[in-house]
């Protein structure tokens, strides 16, 4: 987002339509201090990682000082560095040398909530007559219950983490809100304050130099002041609130707000990305339409909740291509002439790709650059997680002492409690834990794959020894130069960045096709999404190969396993 240039000429093309943003989880990264966690130091240490790589901006996950329940992002502390990180000053060399290189780095932005450290809910609590009070969201129990008792929550919101969204406070004799960990409760956005207060943070980082944030869960900032109960999810049981805080009443008029104190007077380069569970297609247009002044793109959730039941992330179902077809062509055709996409398979939050949706074992390299391929040649801005370019595979953990993501070891608890077997319990965690994006980033296969001289904070993946940065830069098949090519593909290729996409035989229940069109160019890009080999159907043989995951072009009538196809097509009939 451009200051003032994004209002006086909305059809200008924004820097970031042809970049590609890498995502660092420091904790994971790399450890330069030989205490098991990564931290700023070992981000600098492997800077010249990025710039081979191509990326174009860095979103680094919460530094800030935090007491740890959620690894950081329950803030204590938004303008200093957590010491378990590093300091201030190397925030600003870690800045400096970036920007040195040329990449833009964005910070995460935790404003729903904060720490119960945090001194604004220190004092908030301190009684009923503090003048924060109405920082947060305080509420008597519910009429005719006693203070504490079962049932005496002032509404049935279920957090997202298990149990009930309030917990009471004995002092005050009221509960507190909260919709992820009792030590996160959120703030009450209905007080101007908070939002005060949140954007003089903002402002002070942008002075610092950071370009920009991605904001966490910032659909939820808008509640209905009322709190009503939820629909139940069973008989008695706790209730989904989400109607009454996903895209709230009064979300577009604070992120119009925030714009106005914290961007609208800037002359540089920035990016907002607002996470957004919950957003649909029409919501997201409104959220990233130019015009409005709201955000330059959102994270959307529909595609990565395809494979999962009705009870939830851990209900693992497997995925129907058809159904991600269906989702993906409604988001490219939905934003594609008003607002933008972010493009993602992974992150700090969603299970290792290529465990998900590929095949670790035999194709790893094949079915990562397959999706690879699928995502990166869509109409959006590209999100890299690392380890994600070269492969990295999921935990495979087979304990739960390996665990610590206490959504993890929340549904571990109440699953068991209901009854359910403990090896199915594993299994889904083993499917869809968020530590699995969470094991240290594999940088070599000497003892903790060079992540740290001492044991991690969690332990190594169990493909440590074989996926690792030195021994894929050195492979024949390199996940990382197969990156690097679709990174320069975007950079230098208006059609990949602005081009229209057109969704090809949406049925099939094996092959991914579309195809770009920009002006008088048009790309037609195919993926075998299985390890057994695909005839082509013959309207889709034409083409000149631009880039493919095989050593070589292959016969035209038939995609092996797990391969992708990038075709020029601009010069045969119907392209």
């Amino acid at each position: 987002m451009k200051g003032r240039t994004s209002v006086e000429d909305p059809n200008r093309l924004p820097w970031w339509a042809d970049a590609v943003v890498y995502q660092i989880y420091p904790r994971s990264f790399a450890d330069s201090t030989g205490d098991g966690v990564g931290d700023i130091g070992g981000i600098i240490q492997h800077l010249d990682h990025l710039v081979d790589l191509g990326v174009d901006v860095v979103w680094l996950s919460p530094v800030h000082q935090s007491p740890q329940f959620d690894n950081g992002y329950d803030i204590s502390d938004y303008r200093r560095i957590d010491e378990l990180f590093g300091t201030n000053e190397q925030y600003e060399e870690l800045l400096g040398g970036l920007h040195e290189r040329g990449i833009k780095l964005i910070m995460d932005l935790v404003v729903n909530h904060t720490s119960t450290e945090y001194p604004g809910f220190v004092e908030s609590r301190s009684s009923r007559t503090s003048p924060r009070r109405d920082s947060y969201w305080w509420r008597d129990p519910r009429p005719g219950f006693a203070p504490g008792e079962p049932g005496a929550e002032p509404n049935n919101w279920r957090s997202f983490f298990g149990g009930s969204a309030w917990t009471f406070d004995e002092p005050t004799g009221q509960y507190y809100l909260h919709l992820f960990t009792p030590q996160q409760p959120d703030l009450n956005w209905e007080t101007p304050r908070v939002r005060e207060r949140v954007y003089e943070m903002m402002n002070w980082w942008l002075d610092k130099g950071v370009d920009g944030f991605r904001m966490d869960v910032i659909n939820f900032i808008s509640k209905d002041p009322t709190l009503p109960d939820g629909v139940p999810e069973a008989p008695g049981a706790w209730g989904d609130g989400s109607p009454h805080f996903v895209n709230g009443p009064r979300i577009h008029e604070y992120l119009q707000e925030m714009h106005r104190r914290v961007f609208a007077e800037r002359s540089g380069d920035y990016l907002t990305v607002g996470e957004t569970p919950g957003v649909t297609v029409e919501q997201a247009r409104l959220y990233t339409d130019r015009r409005r002044q709201e955000l330059d793109m959102v994270f959307q959730f529909e595609h990565v909740n395809l494979d999962q039941g009705p009870g939830g992330k851990f209900d693992y179902r497997g995925l129907s291509l058809a159904d991600l077809k269906t989702s993906w062509n409604r988001w490219q055709r939905g934003l594609g002439e008003t607002g933008w996409n972010s493009l993602y398979l992974s992150n700090h939050d969603q299970p290792r790709i290529v465990s998900r949706f590929g095949d670790e074992t035999r194709y790893r390299y094949e079915s990562a650059t397959m999706w690879a391929t699928l995502l990166h040649l869509q109409r959006g801005t590209p999100y890299v997680y690392q380890g994600e370019e070269i492969g990295m595979t999921g935990a495979g953990f087979t304990s739960i002492d390996q665990y610590r993501d206490v959504e993890s070891l929340n549904y571990y608890d109440e699953a068991l409690e209901q009854g359910i077997n403990r090896t199915a319990v594993l299994e889904s965690l083993r499917r869809m834990s968020r530590d699995n994006a969470r094991t240290p980033m594999q940088w070599t296969a000497g003892p903790n794959a060079g992540f740290s001289e001492h044991t991690p904070w969690i332990p190594m993946g169990a493909s440590h020894p074989e996926v690792n940065v030195d021994a894929d830069r050195a492979a024949e098949k390199s996940v990382f130069r197969y990156y690097q090519a679709l990174i320069r593909l975007r950079h230098e290729s208006k059609l990949v960045s602005l081009g229209e996409f057109h969704l090809l035989d949406p049925e099939h229940p094996v092959l991914f096709a579309f195809k770009r069109t920009h002006g008088d160019h048009a790309l037609l890009v195919l993926g075998n999404v299985s390890g057994e080999d695909l005839e082509v159907p013959s309207d889709l043989e034409s083409g000149e190969l631009v880039l493919g995951n095989y050593a070589d072009a292959g016969e035209r009538s038939l995609l092996r396993p797990w391969e992708a196809r990038i075709l020029d097509i601009s010069t045969y009939e119907g392209g």
